[in-house]
């Protein structure tokens, strides 16, 4: 595999697992140092990306505070002297019930690890991006964040916000080269996905029923835009919001 990203630096929040685990290690086979950021220590990550001869360092982040992003920001740059990408990925899905019933207790949690913990990200990214003059940044946000999905207001709400804040920065820095862009996963096969299905076969096929393929996508699917997102081969493309989603947002 080209090493694309050879002496370039990632930072991936969320990293030890799903998405963001698959991505970390996209990064590091295109030659990318890489940031592994999440609350939950999980070395599995860090391992695989040695295993393959890449550099990595892991950081124990809760996105939600700042200075827990700043610190996470601040080690990147001890460690490797730079930032050129960043994927936005931490994220929690908080508790289902409908709009009138959702707790403030959950509505506060989800908008804060959601939107304002991609909000944090950003904050402290795109400063030393522009010190560089050229970066480029995704967030996750979700098809969720394209469309309604009753029974989890907080988490719908977060994902749109995302979407908004995206478009926002990219405009921002059009002009000062950081591209700044959003995925919109659909049905992902991770740990998520089975929590809201318990892992029940039959709850899983109805998943699957739900999107166009016929399947559920793998995590990998969504690393592999987040990667070509952050590559010269989508270099005038900002502001975007990119489904990956099987044709979920298409029917």
């Amino acid at each position: 595999m080209e090493k694309i990203f050879q002496d370039r630096t990632a930072i991936v929040t969320g990293g030890c697992f799903g998405i963001g685990k698959a991505t970390a290690i996209e990064f590091a086979k295109r030659g990318a140092n890489v940031m592994i950021a999440d609350w939950v220590e999980d070395g599995e990550t860090l391992r695989l990306i040695k295993e393959i001869g890449g550099e990595a360092v892991f950081f124990k982040c809760d996105v939600s505070e700042e200075i827990n992003v700043r610190l996470m920001v601040e080690k990147t740059i001890s460690s490797f002297g730079r930032v050129d990408f960043a994927f936005n990925n931490a994220g929690v899905e908080g508790d289902s019930a409908p709009t009138h019933e959702c707790t403030e207790e959950n509505w506060n949690r989800t908008i804060s690890v959601n939107l304002k913990g991609a909000w944090h990200c950003l904050k402290y990214e795109i400063p030393l991006m522009l010190k560089q003059g050229k970066g480029a940044i995704v967030n996750n946000a979700s098809i969720a964040g394209l469309v309604g999905f009753p029974g989890v207001p907080a988490y719908v709400a977060s994902k749109h916000g995302i979407i908004g804040l995206t478009k926002n920065a990219a405009l921002e820095n059009i002009k000062k080269g950081i591209r700044v862009n959003a995925v919109c996963p659909g049905v992902i096969r991770t740990s998520m996905i089975d929590r809201l299905t318990g892992k029940n076969k039959e709850v899983e096929k109805l998943y699957e029923n739900m999107e166009p393929m016929g399947r559920l996508g793998q995590p990998e699917e969504v690393a592999e835009a987040v990667i070509w997102l952050c590559s010269d081969a989508a270099s005038f493309i900002t502001g975007h919001a990119l489904a990956v989603d099987g044709g979920w947002i298409a029917q």
